[in-house]
């Protein structure tokens, strides 16, 4: 059993794709490496069909099912004793796997937040202002004091994740995961990393509707 399941969900991420998959399998841990390709429009496919690695899995939805809905194909499928999210644009770079795994370990927590915040969080002024207060806002809600609680590094334990009962499709995944963790009492821990926060003209996604929708989210997984 490995001891590391890297989920990475990907649409449309043609550019970056081969990459981030290099950058992962480059990390000196035992880990299996499970993509799932959500219905991209573009070369996303053909790509991964290119790769080999020993340890890749790649899945292939047939349809755009949504953020969550790809990271749950891929939980399904996971194996390894420990489960981290990985986003394929770069932004976040899979190196601070050990140091998220130190944590985790160190700390006996359930899961591990990678926290951006701690030493300033660079990129789009918009962006930033909205992750600090979503976070200040989920925070309120749930009696927290996470650093950055939409942070794509969220390690957990995998008999911990299964816990939680996950049915969200789209971007809320980030918060219903952190709502029923505090809500089963999941130990939690936070540990710094690098971000390298790319632009619109580069693809990034998120734009002013997931910040509805994630405000919509927070108030939701708090009273159900």
């Amino acid at each position: 059993m490995p001891l590391l399941s890297v989920v990475v969900p990907v649409y449309n991420e043609a550019k970056t794709i081969r990459e981030i998959l290099e950058k992962i399998s480059a990390v000196n841990i035992d880990k299996e490496i499970i993509v799932v390709d959500d219905g991209s429009s573009d070369d996303t496919g053909k790509i991964l069909r290119e790769i080999k690695y020993s340890n890749l899995k790649v899945i292939h939805h047939t349809s755009n099912r949504g953020k969550g809905a790809a990271f749950l194909t891929g939980l399904s499928h996971a194996q390894g004793e420990y489960v981290v999210i990985q986003d394929a644009d770069l932004e976040y770079d899979p190196q601070d796997y050990p140091k998220l795994m130190e944590a985790i370990i160190k700390e006996n927590a359930d899961f591990v937040l990678g926290a951006r915040f701690l030493e300033g969080h660079t990129g789009l002024f918009m962006h930033r202002q909205g992750n600090k207060f979503l976070t200040r806002l989920f925070n309120f809600f749930f009696n927290t004091k996470f650093n950055d609680y939409s942070t794509c590094y969220k390690l957990f334990r995998r008999d911990a994740l299964s816990l939680l009962n996950l049915e969200s499709n789209s971007f809320d995944i980030d918060v219903e995961i952190l709502a029923k963790a505090i809500k089963k009492k999941l130990k939690p821990s936070e540990a710094m990393i690098a971000y390298y926060p790319r632009t619109y003209a580069q693809g990034k996604k998120i734009r002013w509707i997931h910040g509805v929708q994630a405000i919509m989210a927070i108030i939701k997984y708090s009273i159900i």
